[in-house]
């Protein structure tokens, strides 16, 4: 077998193309970020508030059943205030935070999960992000129509000469992006005031963002030599 030269022959001229594909999709996922807030002048008291909340939003979330994909617990911190002024320092009151990060894959609880969240007492919520999975089909379709695009363009220019293309020597993956790399501007962070007593807040209405999807390779033929 004979192995072709790197830079082709005018015998077997080679032709580098690039394949490009762009396509959207709809998200398999919705993250969300819950940020519960604690404060009290005594360290027990401020822990246990913090507990307390951190299991209502963890069961409220976990209620949402088979629709959630993912929950897990991120920065616990609680930290002593000082008093701004005087000769030794002294804590004035201790501040906690803990937070949360659900996924879900049904998005027909999430309207009503976030506002829900949103309504407990000193908790903030962020989101949604809307994520594809790694496994996506999305992302195969994205590859193939990226490598005949390449095809595509490599015929073109093997007609353009008046020959054809012999064989396929390199194929590159020189790039693919999926979604929102950085926040959305589209995220909400929501922090409802207290509602009635025993009166569930409204749902929100939270429309899926279609995912955009980028793939690229770099291709390498040979081509029957044209008759120039």
């Amino acid at each position: 077998m004979t192995t072709p030269h790197p830079y082709g022959t005018p015998g077997a001229p080679h032709l580098t193309v690039r394949g490009e594909a762009h396509l959207e999709a709809v998200p398999d996922l919705a993250r969300i970020t819950v940020t519960l807030t604690a404060r009290g002048r005594d360290r027990r008291t401020t822990l246990d508030d913090l507990a307390r909340r951190n299991t209502a939003a963890v069961d409220l979330v976990k209620s949402c059943g088979d629709a959630l994909e993912h929950l897990e617990t991120g920065a616990l911190t609680l930290t002593p205030e000082l008093t701004a002024h005087g000769r030794g320092e002294r804590v004035r009151s201790h501040h906690g935070t803990v937070r949360l990060t659900a996924e879900l894959n049904d998005f027909t609880v999430l309207g009503d999960l976030t506002a829900r969240l949103a309504d407990l007492d000193l908790t903030r919520v962020d989101g949604p992000r809307w994520i594809l999975r790694p496994d996506s089909p999305a992302h195969r379709q994205a590859r193939r129509e990226a490598v005949h695009d390449a095809v595509r363009r490599a015929r073109a220019y093997a007609e353009a000469l008046g020959t054809t293309l012999a064989a396929l020597i390199e194929l590159t993956d020189t790039g693919a992006t999926a979604g929102h790399p950085e926040p959305l501007p589209g995220t909400r962070s929501l922090a409802f005031a207290a509602a009635a007593e025993d009166a569930a807040p409204p749902p929100l209405d939270l429309e899926p963002q279609r995912q955009h999807l980028h793939a690229e390779v770099s291709a390498r033929f040979t081509m029957l030599p044209p008759r120039l």
